[in-house]
């Protein structure tokens, strides 16, 4: 299927914050490459005008390394070097950045966007939570889950709590996001293509 890339599509990058490189936290990731192939929509998206969003997350769960008050609440550096490109910055505390400070739904109304590509961390939660309400609302949502990362994780403490790999829950999140109808998945180079092609007037000096 060909991916028509609007000309004002939303580029969501979600919460890709620095306390998510604490593995002693977090646990096993998977996918090396999401953050290369995050900077590189954020490079097609600004080269081609196309609207770029930051979404940041403040925990309020105490010893989070997201708090605000952690360094671990800082963006990632590469996001944080190319954050002058963004529209739009919100914060949020839940998993759907459709929950958070400038009201995201409201400012996308305002700009006349329909159609949302959604990256960042964690795939399973903030990235599969957003996706899955913005399908509700309207928007036309593509996916590149190689744009997007999570963790291992098991559903309680104890060796017999059940367990699902980081590669496992994202293939959870593409069957749930394109077999439920919320989302189509896609991949970082197919958009990236698809935005400089369908667009190379908007591309700035």
């Amino acid at each position: 299927m060909t991916n028509e890339i609007a000309a004002n599509s939303a580029l969501l990058v979600i919460d890709v914050q620095q306390g998510f490189d604490d593995p002693a936290f977090w646990g096993p990731r998977n996918n090396p490459a999401a953050e290369a192939n995050i900077a590189a929509l954020m490079d097609a998206w600004q080269e081609t005008g196309r609207p770029i969003v930051l979404v940041q997350h403040a925990s309020r769960t105490p010893g989070s390394v997201l708090a605000p008050d952690r360094p671990g609440y800082a963006l990632k550096d590469f996001v944080a070097e190319r954050a002058g490109r963004a529209a739009l910055h919100v914060t949020k505390s839940v998993n759907s950045s459709f929950y958070g400070t400038p009201d995201l739904a409201d400012w996308l109304t305002a700009q006349g966007v329909g159609q949302l590509v959604i990256t960042g961390i964690q795939t399973n939660m903030c990235v599969e939570t957003t996706a899955r309400m913005a399908g509700n609302l309207g928007y036309e949502v593509l996916v590149p889950l190689d744009a997007t990362h999570t963790f291992d994780l098991a559903a309680g403490p104890g060796p017999d709590a059940p367990r699902l790999t980081a590669d496992q829950l994202a293939t959870a999140t593409a069957v749930n996001l394109q077999g439920g109808d919320f989302a189509r998945i896609v991949t970082t180079e197919e958009l990236v293509t698809a935005a400089r092609t369908a667009a190379p007037s908007l591309a700035r000096p």
